[in-house]
């Protein structure tokens, strides 16, 4: 199986301070997605606090850039919660921030904005998730950055070791739902 980034691999959220991404954010130190910080130029040097899938606070810092969020945290993984006239501007900056992997959560963004960073990101080497996506699922009880079906506490990850989805398009959500089923279903009759 193709792996896009490793069960604790260190991620920014760009537009942090947003409502998706605050709320998203939370919702990934939930489950324990290893977040070292979030990047929105305006709020640089602030700090949020959430609290993570055992009740314990933590603490991400705001910077003011991609460089300086990889430099000083190691980051290796980038999401993408900004409006989608700026969403350009930030899959860019992490692109060239150089991690290896951006996670473009944004909807709405136009054609050719998304044609030009998807293009230098294959040149430059960097896996882009997205755009339209609510993000990638990995693991035994972990998601990284968007879980679909939030909502329902049936529905909770329960899933084998080495199986991960990647749903392209928010419309699938309930189809990646099916597949989540069929795999757990599968995994009990093979063991």
């Amino acid at each position: 199986m193709n792996v896009f980034i490793e069960d604790d691999a260190p991620v920014i959220v760009q537009g942090i301070t947003g409502h998706q991404g605050m709320t998203h954010t939370a919702r990934m130190l939930k489950a324990n997605t290893n977040i070292v910080g979030g990047v929105n130029p305006r709020k640089a040097g602030t700090t949020l606090e959430f609290e993570d899938g055992n009740g314990v606070p933590v603490r991400v810092p705001v910077f003011a850039t991609c460089q300086e969020a990889k430099d000083i945290t190691g980051a290796k993984a980038s999401v993408v919660f900004v409006p989608p006239r700026f969403a350009k501007d930030a899959v860019v900056e992490a692109v060239e921030a150089g991690f290896e992997v951006v996670v473009v959560i944004t909807e709405g963004i136009p054609v050719a904005d998304s044609a030009y960073f998807v293009e230098l990101a294959l040149s430059k080497g960097v896996r882009i998730v997205g755009p339209n996506c609510p993000g990638l699922l990995a693991g035994i009880h972990r998601y990284t950055w968007r879980q679909p079906w939030h909502h329902s506490r049936r529905h909770r990850l329960a899933w084998p070791v080495g199986i991960g989805i990647q749903i392209r398009h928010t419309h699938l959500s309930a189809h990646g739902r099916t597949l989540r089923h069929r795999f757990h279903g599968l995994s009990r009759r093979w063991r």
